[in-house]
């Protein structure tokens, strides 16, 4: 009994707080004190309240423009932003906070921290890749201003991370080509993966999958169009086996060979 009157009392002293909290914050915003205002904002930022202290920032902006405070401002109202999850408003402040500060000591950290964002909000491969290319161009800019910097390492791996986004998104949309039967598109979409990409990671598979392709489009040809697809297929396979000769699809490439072969062999009466 004592233990549950004992939360009870808790609980009714933390709702009391927490409105009494939230009340001392309404009057702070009404208030015309801005010296107040900006020590309180301030100090939210520093507790990680970014919630309170990003409506106090946002007059202060206004308020003090051209002030000694204007950049320290700036530059945590668009962290309040990162610290909420707006990523997208908070690359865009810190862009900004760059373009009007850009002999701040913070400048290093606000570009990083902007195209950090746009990898935040890059989205999964299936999905149109705008941010993708945007976060790419973000991270080298940044390796550009500062080459020496101690965030540059990461800064690429992120860089690698994106491209393998677009590498797959690429990727993805060429096989599906191959997978509803459009083997002469997917044969353009599979080689353009590769010139786009050249390092790219599925490189052995669109490889074999050209191989194929090319002996699908030549089975379902036209008469006159089988020779050249079946030649194009053999083709594909040296292809393969000069790039990959101890890969495990050794054996299927081979009967896809060896089947083209054969009519290549009977065209010519072989």
């Amino acid at each position: 009994m004592f233990r549950n009157k004992f939360l009870n009392l808790i609980l009714l002293l933390s709702v009391v707080f927490v409105l009494g909290s939230c009340r001392g914050y309404q009057k702070l915003l009404k208030s015309s004190d801005y010296e107040q205002k900006y020590n309180k904002a301030i100090e939210y930022y520093e507790d990680k309240d970014y919630f309170k202290a990003q409506g106090l920032l946002e007059e202060l902006r206004t308020i003090y423009r051209g002030t000694d405070k204007s950049e320290k401002i700036a530059y945590y109202f668009a962290n309040c932003a990162y610290g909420l999850g707006e990523y997208s408003l908070s690359a865009y402040l810190l862009k900004d906070f760059v373009r009007q500060y850009p002999s701040s000591e913070h400048r290093e950290d606000a570009l990083f921290t902007a195209a950090y964002c746009y990898y935040l909000i890059s989205p999964a491969p299936s999905l149109e890749q705008t941010y993708t290319e945007i976060a790419i161009s973000e991270f080298q800019l940044f390796i550009e201003r500062f080459p020496n910097s101690e965030k540059r390492q990461e800064a690429e791996e992120y860089i690698d991370l994106l491209q393998f986004r677009l590498e797959t998104k690429a990727y993805n949309n060429a096989m599906l080509y191959y997978k509803i039967g459009d083997y002469k598109a997917a044969n353009v979409a599979l080689k353009n993966v590769i010139i786009d990409f050249p390092d790219t990671k599925y490189r052995e598979d669109i490889l074999f999958t050209l191989i194929k392709a090319n002996f699908l489009l030549a089975e379902n040809s036209i008469h006159e169009k089988r020779y050249e697809r079946y030649k194009n297929t053999i083709d594909s396979y040296y292809n393969f086996i000069d790039n990959y000769p101890d890969s495990k699809k050794i054996k299927e490439a081979e009967k896809y060979y060896t089947n083209s072969l054969k009519y290549i062999e009977k065209k010519h009466g072989l």
